[in-house]
Order: structure tokens, then C-alpha cells, then sequence
């Protein structure tokens, strides 16, 4: 017998680093070639990656939560003499890279070559190989839910979380905390900040202390817009999806741009350098299971409504289940960020570093106004947005906000191009 040592290998845009989001594997456990073993955490996701060697794992880089650097050791595996250990990492990258694009890879059926009574301890310990994403895991080991159990509906049989959910659905919860929860006697439980909630807390808290923010909130008749979504939504047949205010805003916004370029761009701290975009690369925050995300749509300039309704639901959901891509999760040049009927009357948004601006959408509701001399009901919601004051000026942040408040108070310029 000998070791291998599997070296955490590149995982692209330049990264040095990453951190240990979840262990699929145990010492002692015996591994397939291509069997999932662990995911990694870098700025915008968790990248699942696979074992390139068939063997029985006897040293792990760290516990969940710690950094490892770009080639060093993250595994060792003890595997069965004669492998070629001159092409060690080479392997160990292809191997590695492959499982981290898809999370997917097909298992190997490489058992055959195994002791009797190796393949009986292997099947004792070794975890099921089910292809779904960190998260999907996570929640299903806090659940007490075996995978294996459930079926997948997605690409290969991958478990999506809506699958997780109807398995859930129909079985009464298990009680259990996470791993990473530790309740004490007297009542209090501390849960480690790690992962996609540390990398949150991280960016949060490089926002708020490099960007001097300017707030503005004003209110917006969404009366005449509401009347039109639901119009459009009537002609829609029963299995088409329905048309939210999300995109109707998306899109007024993109067209609001072109007249506030300023407001489209993002800061290069280390160059000094602000960029102004001419396309609209738009961000979603989205709350997932993981913590917020922003999935990007791209060129929304160039997107009809439906055709931006659609992206945003697709991407959305991406970022829920985990099958974003890495680009999907990276290069917006301004944010939108909606609670829905949560939304409160106002909020102070946090900027999306590196970009200048944030528009917050607060919940729609009725309630009276004075319209010529006249006390009308009508749907009234608040846009609360924050710039940076050291690039946006609060007049251009003000007129930037009022055009896009005229627009969807008069819906019908928004679909008007010149």
C-alpha cells in the first residue's frame, strides 16, 4: 500500500485560496475514483470536488470552516500499490476540475478489483455517492434524511432541492442540529460563522466601511403599472409563469441608465478607476438557503420583458439550488434587492461592491392619496436606493431616481426606444 496526497488545484479566477465548506467523506472511509469527497468555498460558490484515485481516506486538511491554499495537501488517500505516482498531480487536477464543473461526475465502477473484505468495510463506510449540491446536503444531514433515499429528478439523477422537499414532505422531521451548532446547558447555541455566511459578514462589512453611502427613498404610483402586469398576466395561459413587478423595474431601469451612466459602473479600488458600462449586467439578490447571492443577468438592454422575466426567474433559481454557474454569480454593474411583500416601507440597501448603486424595492401597498384635489385609493411602493457619494453626486442619484419613478408611473415609456 501507499499514500496519495491530493493537492486542492486551481479553481480558477485567480484564486489562492479557498475555504473548507463540507467533508463528504470521514477518516476511514473508502472512496470510489470520481466519488464526491468534499466542496471548497470561494468568493461566489461552493465547488464540489471528486476523488481522482480509489482508496481509503487517512488524513484530512482541516474541519470545516478552514482556508487551505491553492496546491496544498488536502487529502491523503491509502491506496493499492502500482499506481503511477509520477503523474500524481496531473491527475489530481484533471480529476479535480472535472468534478468541480458540474459537481456530476459518474461514478466509477471500480469495486470489482477489491478484496472481498474490503469491499464488505467500503460499503459499511463509505457514504452514498449522490450527485446534488453542498447545501442540499447539509440540509438533508440536519434532517436526518439518507440520499440515497431520495430520488433525483435533475441531470443524472442529481437531487434538486425541490426533490429534497417533497421526500421531506412526506415523513415527519428528525429532530438534530447541524454540525456546526453546539447548544450548551444553559440554553444558549453558538453556530461557527463559516462559509457562504462568513464571506456575507466579510463583503458586508468591506462595504459598509469603504463606501460612504447616500441614501434616497422616494414613493412611487405603481397604480397604472399594476393594472398593466395584471392585464398581461390575463392573456398569459395557465401554465405560463407569471409576470411579477421585478422585471417591469428591471427594465425601466436599464432604459434609465443611459441617461445616468454614472450610476452603471463600478469602482477598481487598486487602479483608482471607475468603469461606466454601456450594457446593463443586472444583479438579483437573492435569498437562498446558503445566505444571499446575486445571480447577473447580462445585457439587459438587449432582453424584451419576458425575456428578462424569464432570465431572472432562471437564475434565481439557480442560485437557490446551488447549479449557478460561476459567471452567472459574478460581474453585475448594478443591483436590484426586493423583499417582496416583506419589504417594509423602507430599507437602507448595503452596495454590492465594486459597484456605485443599489436600488432597494419595498412592498406595494394601497392606501389613499390626493390626486387633483381628490382623495383616491391607489398602490403606492417606496424605492429606498444608496449610492456612493465619492462617484455619484446626491442631485444625479435624486434625477436618476425620479426618472425611473416618471417611467413606471407611466409604464407604457417603458417598452418606447429611440
Amino acid at each position: 500500500m501507499s499514500e496519495y496526497v491530493f493537492n486542492l488545484p486551481d479553481l480558477g479566477e485567480g484564486l489562492v485560496e479557498a475555504e473548507i465548506a463540507e467533508w463528504m467523506v470521514k477518516v476511514g472511509d473508502y472512496v470510489n475514483e470520481e466519488d464526491p469527497i468534499g466542496a471548497m468555498l470561494t468568493d461566489k460558490a461552493a465547488v464540489e470536488l471528486s476523488a481522482p484515485v480509489a482508496g481509503r481516506v487517512v488524513r484530512l486538511a482541516g474541519e470545516v470552516g478552514d482556508t487551505i491554499a491553492v496546491g496544498s495537501p488536502m487529502i491523503v488517500f491509502e491506496i493499492a500499490d502500482g499506481r503511477d505516482m509520477d503523474n500524481t498531480q496531473t491527475a489530481v487536477a484533471q480529476t479535480a476540475v472535472a468534478g468541480a464543473v458540474a459537481a456530476a461526475a459518474t461514478p466509477a465502477a471500480s469495486t470489482a478489483s477489491k478484496p472481498a473484505a474490503e469491499e464488505k468495510t467500503a460499503s459499511q463506510a463509505r457514504p452514498a455517492s449522490v450527485l446534488t449540491s453542498p447545501s442540499i446536503r447539509r440540509q438533508a444531514r440536519e434532517a436526518g434524511i439518507d440520499l440515497g433515499k431520495v430520488g433525483g429528478s435533475g441531470p443524472k439523477g442529481r437531487i434538486l432541492r425541490a426533490d429534497l422537499e417533497q421526500h421531506l414532505s412526506g415523513q415527519a422531521p428528525v429532530s438534530g442540529k447541524p454540525a456546526t451548532a453546539q447548544a450548551s446547558a444553559n440554553g444558549v447555541t453558538e453556530i461557527k460563522v463559516i462559509g457562504l455566511r462568513r464571506k456575507i459578514a466579510e463583503r458586508m462589512s468591506e462595504a459598509n466601511r469603504e463606501i460612504p453611502h447616500f441614501a434616497y427613498v422616494e414613493e412611487v404610483d405603481i397604480t397604472a403599472l399594476e393594472s398593466l402586469r395584471q392585464y398581461l398576466n390575463n392573456q398569459k395561459s395557465t401554465a405560463e409563469d407569471k409576470l411579477t413587478l421585478l422585471p417591469f423595474i428591471g427594465l425601466a431601469l436599464t432604459r434609465v441608465l443611459q441617461q445616468f451612466p454614472q450610476c452603471n459602473a463600478l469602482y477598481d479600488k487598486e487602479r483608482n478607476v471607475i468603469s461606466r458600462y454601456h450594457a446593463v449586467h443586472l444583479g438579483i439578490a437573492t435569498q437562498t438557503p446558503d445566505g444571499l447571492k446575486v445571480p447577473v443577468i447580462k445585457n439587459c438592454e438587449s432582453r424584451s420583458l419576458n425575456g428578462l422575466a424569464n432570465e431572472i426567474r432562471r437564475v434565481t433559481g439557480a442560485a437557490r439550488d446551488n447549479t449557478a454557474k460561476r459567471e452567472e454569480l459574478s460581474g453585475s454593474t448594478i443591483t436590484i434587492t426586493s423583499l417582496g411583500k416583506y419589504g417594509g416601507i423602507a430599507s437602507t440597501p448595503v452596495i454590492n461592491l465594486p459597484e456605485v448603486a443599489i436600488i432597494g424595492v419595498n412592498k406595494a401597498v394601497a392606501r389613499p392619496v390626493v390626486v387633483n384635489g381628490q382623495v383616491l385609493i391607489r398602490t403606492i411602493m417606496n424605492l429606498s436606493s444608496s449610492f456612493d457619494h465619492r462617484f455619484v453626486d446626491g442631485h444625479d442619484a435624486a434625477m436618476m431616481i425620479q426618472a425611473l419613478k416618471t417611467m413606471l408611473e407611466q409604464p407604457a415609456t417603458i417598452f418606447i426606444t429611440d
